[in-house]
């Protein structure tokens, strides 16, 4: 699957059901372009899985709705509720970890 531009009209919907991994960015975050390509793959290898990205330039109420303080910040969600959260840069392997 490919990764959907979230913003505040379709973000609910998109982390309602199942696992949902979120990655709140900006286009200027040097760490936010190393971790992009990663969550662009996790998208494509795991159909089970709804991939999102917010700009937080673009959707700053959904960043302080959900506590972003730093970018980059990786949100998992399980049927709309949060469960795991990754600040900064990770390996894809440590992401994957927190999918799990």
């Amino acid at each position: 699957m490919s990764v959907q531009k979230l913003n505040q009209n379709n973000f609910h919907n998109a982390i309602a059901n199942g696992t949902a991994l979120v990655d709140f960015y900006a286009d200027w975050c040097g760490p936010c372009r190393m971790v992009s390509p990663i969550v662009d793959e996790i998208a494509e290898e795991r159909p089970d899985v709804t991939v999102g990205k917010v700009n937080v330039d673009d959707e700053n109420a959904l960043a302080m709705e959900y506590g972003v303080m730093s970018i980059p910040t990786l949100i998992i969600f399980r049927e709309g509720k949060e469960t795991a959260r990754i600040v900064g840069a990770r390996p894809k392997a440590s992401i994957l970890a927190e999918l799990r």
